[in-house]
């Protein structure tokens, strides 16, 4: 009705609003038009029901498919857990809701397969993955898939699913690439077949990057071919590679664990590491001052120090305590004095293997006494000594014939309720017989026997060549045999010059030359 009267012209309005004579016309009017609307109207909508096509909302049908998906998957996820073939539950979970199943429930069926190691059901999955489906197969199913294979040791099947990654409608990239690598750089056999999946790459269109060589020098300085690791860096630096410090930091790492190598091939490398804008780390000095130190070039390591200084890195406690170590072994004793005392301005705190190199270093300068003042010192300051301390001290009083300090410092340590241990049973034994007590060195051994410690065959070898001295080499002997010890060189020379037997020394070896042994009759090596 409303309708009707907006369509009434102006003048009826009038007329209705002001006449009232005319009220049963004007219903009449009212009515037919009514009747007219209304039946216009009827025929209006009909038309539009039978004629007109209504679109579908886009945002309704992505949502209705993105649901049937996802019930989808959980029907396939609750399927996976009872059934023995996923494959077949994956075709079924995605029928019944009337849609093809996505990558992602691929991904999860390979998953699944590969967890509970059913590698034989992946292949008709992926065959049907290649066959079937028509969309572009994402590349992180096969980047997971050939780890997954490496991780199995199944070296042949990751290689071929690389090559195979184009039939899937995906273009392999560095990221596949890199998976392989990674696989094949696990086993030194491998690594033989890399040169060749290289090659073919190039066929594939796919650029090596920089983490692709990052790969195969870390897996070369792990099998110690540095020398091809620097050869791929030289690869590297020629074709413009962004390098960073890491593999420069691993070469040289690399470099100091190698025992035929001298400090110039390190040095070296380190200042093509310069040149190219690098500079080396705390790590990698310390890296360095270790190699040094072990090929006995004390001083060098020293350099190296004030090298790193000169770089604006403070050294640590570490590298001042391999410098140390170094410089005593070289018996530059002035410098071990100016090193722990710059360590100390600088405010750095020497820990237990400080003090026991610097306590090291005064005792091979004889300087025991200073040694006990250091243990002092480093106890009050909070710092407990080890064994390694009291061993070095005992060994440094032996040595200068002082067996009553030795002996005091044996006792302050049962005191203090440090257990002995062989070696200063050790060490005592071979002071001992070193100033001839052979008495106090037997007891001290029937006390290490007792608490089964074995002696080694050298302190062994010095108890018997002193006692076979005085005659008195058979209980010694007997207990040695005991232990399963058998006696070593300077022993058995010892007991035959103690028997008489070495004049008949020249007459055997003369006998020896003259008829020598057949050896080939009793197949026996020759010496």
């Amino acid at each position: 009705e409303l309708w009707s009267w907006r369509v009434l012209p102006s003048e009826m309005l009038k007329s209705v609003n002001g006449g009232h004579g005319h009220r049963s016309n004007m219903a009449l009017l009212l009515r037919s038009l009514s009747s007219s609307t209304s039946s216009t109207s009827i025929y209006s909508y009909h038309h539009l029901r039978k004629r007109r096509k209504w679109p579908l909302s886009p945002y309704k049908a992505k949502w209705h498919e993105t649901f049937n998906h996802q019930q989808a998957m959980q029907t396939l996820k609750q399927s996976a857990a009872t059934s023995s073939d996923l494959l077949s539950a994956l075709i079924n979970s995605f029928t019944i809701y009337n849609c093809d199943p996505t990558p992602n429930a691929y991904h999860f069926v390979i998953k699944a397969l590969t967890q509970t190691s059913q590698f034989h059901q992946i292949h008709p999955v992926l065959d049907r993955l290649q066959n079937v489906e028509k969309f572009e197969t994402p590349e992180f199913i096969f980047v997971d898939l050939i780890q997954i294979y490496g991780d199995a040791n199944m070296t042949q099947h990751a290689i071929d699913l690389f090559f195979r990654i184009p039939n899937f409608r995906c273009f392999p990239s560095v990221h596949s690439l890199n998976s392989l690598l990674s696989v094949l750089c696990k086993r030194r056999k491998d690594l033989r077949i890399v040169p060749q999946i290289l090659l073919k790459t190039q066929l594939m269109n796919i650029r090596v990057e920089e983490s692709s060589i990052r790969i195969l020098i870390k897996a070369l300085c792990r099998i110690r071919k540095v020398n091809y690791a620097i050869e791929l860096l030289n690869y590297m630096i020629q074709d413009g590679f962004t390098l960073d410090q890491r593999i420069f930091s691993l070469i040289l790492s690399t470099l100091c664990e190698q025992k035929d190598l001298y400090g110039v091939e390190v040095m070296d490398f380190l200042e093509e590491m310069r040149k190219l804008g690098f500079c080396a780390d705390i790590l990698d000095w310390c890296n360095v001052i270790r190699f040094l130190v072990k090929k006995g070039k004390g001083m060098e390591a020293l350099d190296a120090l004030n090298q790193m200084k000169m770089d604006g890195i403070k050294p640590d406690v570490v590298c001042y305590t391999m410098v140390l170590d170094g410089v005593i072994a070289e018996g530059k004793y002035t410098e071990v004095d100016e090193l722990f005392d710059e360590m100390l301005v600088l405010g750095l705190v020497p820990d237990i293997y400080t003090y026991n190199v610097y306590i090291n270093g005064l005792c091979k300068q004889n300087k025991v006494e200073d040694g006990i003042k250091m243990l002092v010192c480093m106890e009050e300051l909070g710092c407990k000594p080890d064994l390694i301390t009291y061993n070095t001290l005992l060994e440094g009083f032996c040595m200068v014939g002082e067996l009553s300090r030795a002996r005091e410092l044996v006792r302050e340590m049962e005191l203090k309720g440090i257990q002995l241990n062989s070696q200063i049973y050790e060490i005592m034994i071979d002071g001992l017989v070193r100033v001839g007590d052979f008495d106090e060195a037997c007891s001290l051994l029937r006390k290490m026997l007792d608490k089964c410690f074995v002696p080694q065959p050298s302190t062994y070898d010095e108890l018997i060549c002193g006692l076979c001295r005085r005659g008195l080499v058979l209980e010694p002997l007997k207990e040695m045999v005991g232990n399963n010890v058998a006696p070593g060189i300077r022993a058995w020379e010892a007991l035959l010059l103690g028997s008489g037997i070495e004049r008949n020394f020249k007459e055997t070896a003369l006998m020896d030359s003259a008829y020598p042994i057949q050896t080939e009759l009793l197949e026996l090596p020759k010496f």
